[in-house]
Parts: C-alpha cells; sequence; structure tokens
C-alpha cells in the first residue's frame, strides 16, 4: 500500500508517464497465499490509470487458462504463455508495466530479463513461489528477490491448524521438483506442521 500510494503520489499512474526510472517488484509467498491475486490487482491499477500492460506466464502452467492468468478465487487477467523468459524482451518494447506470473519456472534468463526490462524504465511485478516443495528456494526467485527494489511477502493459512503459512506441502507421492497443482497436490502448512509432515513422509 505505501509503495502504491508513492507511486500516486509522484505521478507516476498518470497517463503516458513515462520519463521515470524503472524498477522490480515481487510478491512470493506460498501457495495460497494470494499472490497471483495481488498480481492482478496491481496489474488492474495500472491498466485503469491508462498506462499500457504486458503480462507473462511460462508456457508449461496451462491449469486454469491458456491465455489468462488465473487465481485460486478465479480472478484473470490477460496473458501471453512463453516458452523462454527471453521471449518476453521484444514483446513488451511498447509497453510500460510487465507482469510475469510463476516465475520460479522459468529458466535462468528470467534474472537479466527483468533487469533489462527495469533498466529500460519499465515497471515489472514480479509473482512466484520462493520456495518449492521440500522448503528449498525455488528457481531464479532468490536472485530476484535480491535484486528488485520492493519485495512483499506474503502468508497464507495452515490448512491443518489454522496458523500464519509460509510454506507448500505436496501431499501427493512425486518427488519431481515441477509439478503443476492446486488443492489437488498441495496445502499451506505453518513451518511447524510442514516439517512434521515432511519427516513422517521421509
Amino acid at each position: 500500500m505505501f509503495l502504491e500510494t508513492k507511486l500516486k503520489d509522484m505521478g507516476h499512474e498518470k497517463k503516458h508517464a513515462h520519463h521515470y526510472s524503472g524498477w522490480i517488484e515481487i510478491v512470493c509467498g506460498p501457495m495460497f497465499s494470494g499472490k497471483t491475486e495481488e498480481l492482478i490487482r496491481r496489474l488492474n491499477r495500472s491498466i485503469i490509470a491508462g498506462q499500457t500492460v504486458k503480462i507473462f506466464k511460462p508456457e508449461i502452467d496451462i491449469r486454469y487458462d491458456e491465455h489468462f492468468i488465473v487465481s485460486h478465487n478465479n480472478r484473470k487477467i490477460e496473458s501471453i504463455s512463453v516458452k523462454k523468459a527471453s521471449e518476453i524482451i521484444p514483446l513488451s518494447e511498447e509497453c510500460q508495466v510487465v507482469g510475469i506470473d510463476e516465475a520460479q519456472f522459468f529458466d535462468k534468463e528470467i534474472v537479466s530479463v527483468c533487469s533489462d526490462l527495469a533498466n529500460s524504465q519499465k515497471r515489472v511485478i514480479v509473482a512466484g513461489l520462493d520456495m518449492d516443495f521440500l522448503g528449498n528456494p525455488f528457481g531464479q526467485m532468490p536472485i530476484l528477490m535480491s535484486i528488485s527494489e520492493y519485495v512483499t511477502k506474503i502468508q497464507a493459512i495452515c490448512m491443518k491448524c489454522g496458523e500464519v503459512a509460509s510454506y507448500s506441502f505436496r501431499f501427493v507421492a512425486k518427488k519431481e521438483k515441477i509439478m503443476l497443482g492446486a488443492t489437488d497436490a498441495y496445502q499451506a502448512r505453518c513451518r511447524k506442521c510442514f516439517y512434521e509432515d515432511i519427516s513422517h513422509e521421509n
């Protein structure tokens, strides 16, 4: 909220304003914490303000819709699916704001892509899981968090005890690091419940 108030006060949401320096915003947390919903909210504010916006997601994420990013509560916004992070640059030349969802699934180039976009005076809003199903840093998210100007880490509610949850627990017996799914395969967990469940599985 502070960031958005600051942007408005500085006139950054005025139509066609494009004279300001770019930056990177990260929205991260576990599954079911509302990352995509927050990304959609910020992007919709930019659209209402008359800014030009482009939104991207990895090609592998077709859980809900091929041409939209969709939150778990069914809020959605039109997006472009790309196979590689490098495809984002040429598709973003004419826009002011770039949204990227599920950034943890992109290749290593996502870091330089986000930096290049911000260096070309674009606002870059990135959402993704900060940890995988084992509680380890996920993909390039740790690096993106370190080079960004703003990091918003949000929590879910533990589906086992009701406490604040920062972990994504996979309850199906598959060990692949990347496995798409929703409530059919994952639950949000607090630290205590997550590590109790992990130890029971091992």
